[in-house]
């Protein structure tokens, strides 16, 4: 990969941020991103190569940054959601119970092998995505509060299992990885709090602040490339690395002035990098061979709909049930483990970004109609106190 090839990645992934400025159309940025890599990929004018190492290498690191920036916006320290969290798994259970009859019925309908894929994708919720909805929109009371409990289990849940469930011969070996990553990331949180509470956190920030150096940062990524290395030892995708260092970071507290630098790093270059070489990476082509494909992203996001729709039967409000079933990170995730891999069917990575898509587009919707009859008044600390998830996740004292 050459620097031109660079500047023209990061020239077609402002898309994304042109896309996303219409506050009414409420697109997520990375849609503009995936259409800009389908436009310069293989499916397009096939200016850039998804299979050039160095392209593949700079994906992966942006991969996971992301699942690392998820895993903070799960709300651990938020203790109204703490308190959500019984019924908040009550509903997650039975949406991955009814996941599972509709993800096997479509892989039987479709006569594909991966049905335990479809049950994790259709489980599955976006917290990275749903959240900010919450937010934007300042829903809040018991219900929106249980909703985004349901959210934050579906989504660890899910990220847990899909390396399991897309490739299941290799279910053995890639659970003793995902085990030893988990337990690193444990070991981790136990390390990261005794630094907090001895205060060699504070000090390592201050100094660091004071001249310039950026240690909370490096010490921050050489931590997540160690795990990244470690779970593609382990045969595991570096997904789980990089969600369960951000779910670490989370219970822990991640500071201010960290969080930016992390985000300009991300949202800045190497996320949008990773969202253009997906979509370089799907070959739109095999979905006009393979028609059936458009029809399977088609059911695999009506499925998720139903699946969490139907939670009303146990009093969910529709509105809300509907807007629980955005997601992006899972099927992404699917779509890159089973092309690198090689995993997949023709045109299926394509097919899983299909269904995340209906999915969004239904959760939008939902979310209006939400506002109607969950949203609350302007206050400073924002609705029910869980304006900005993310950052209510950071100490104030960074």
């Amino acid at each position: 990969m050459t620097f031109l090839s660079l500047a023209l990645v990061a020239v077609v992934a402002l898309a994304g941020p042109l896309l996303a400025m219409p506050a009414t159309w409420r697109l997520p940025v990375v849609l503009g991103e995936l259409l800009a890599g389908v436009v310069i990929g293989q499916s397009g004018l096939s200016l850039v190569d998804p299979h050039d190492s160095s392209f593949v290498l700079l994906a992966d690191i942006g991969f996971a940054l992301i699942m690392f920036v998820a895993g903070t916006h799960v709300p651990f320290r938020d203790a109204a959601i703490r308190s959500a969290l019984g019924r908040g798994g009550v509903r997650a259970g039975l949406a991955a119970v009814l996941s599972a009859g509709l993800g096997t019925a479509i892989a039987w309908a479709f006569g594909t092998a991966h049905a335990p894929m479809y049950v994790v994708l259709i489980a599955s919720s976006s917290a990275a995505l749903i959240l900010p909805i919450i937010d934007s929109l300042r829903l809040g009371g018991p219900e929106v509060l249980a909703m985004t409990a349901q959210v934050a289990i579906a989504d660890i849940a899910a990220i847990v299992a899909l390396p399991l469930a897309i490739n299941p011969a290799n279910a053995g070996p890639a659970a003793l990885g995902a085990a030893l990553v988990a337990g690193c990331a444990v070991g981790l949180f136990f390390v990261l709090r005794w630094l907090e509470g001895a205060g060699i956190r504070g000090r390592v920030h201050r100094l660091s602040e004071r001249r310039k150096f950026a240690l909370e940062l490096r010490i921050q990524l050489a931590i997540l490339f160690g795990l990244a290395g470690l779970a593609t030892l382990g045969h595991v995708s570096i997904m789980l690395a990089g969600f369960s260092f951000g779910l670490t970071v989370a219970a822990v507290g991640e500071p201010r002035r960290l969080a930016r630098q992390l985000f300009a790093l991300t949202e800045g270059f190497l996320g949008p990098l990773f969202f253009v070489w997906l979509g370089a990476s799907l070959n739109l082509r095999d979905l006009g061979s393979h028609p059936q494909m458009v029809l399977l992203g088609l059911c695999l996001g009506a499925g998720t709909m139903v699946a969490h729709g139907a939670l009303r039967i146990i009093g969910m409000p529709m509105s809300l049930g509907v807007l629980s079933c955005a997601q992006l990170g899972v099927p992404v995730a699917a779509a890159t483990i089973g092309t690198q891999q090689g995993l997949l069917l023709p045109g299926e990575a394509a097919a899983l970004i299909l269904g995340a898509l209906v999915t969004i587009a239904a959760s939008t919707l939902a979310g209006s109609r939400a506002a109607r009859s969950f949203e609350l008044p302007a206050s400073p600390a924002g609705p029910a106190g869980l304006a900005g998830p993310a950052a209510g996740n950071r100490p104030a004292a960074a």
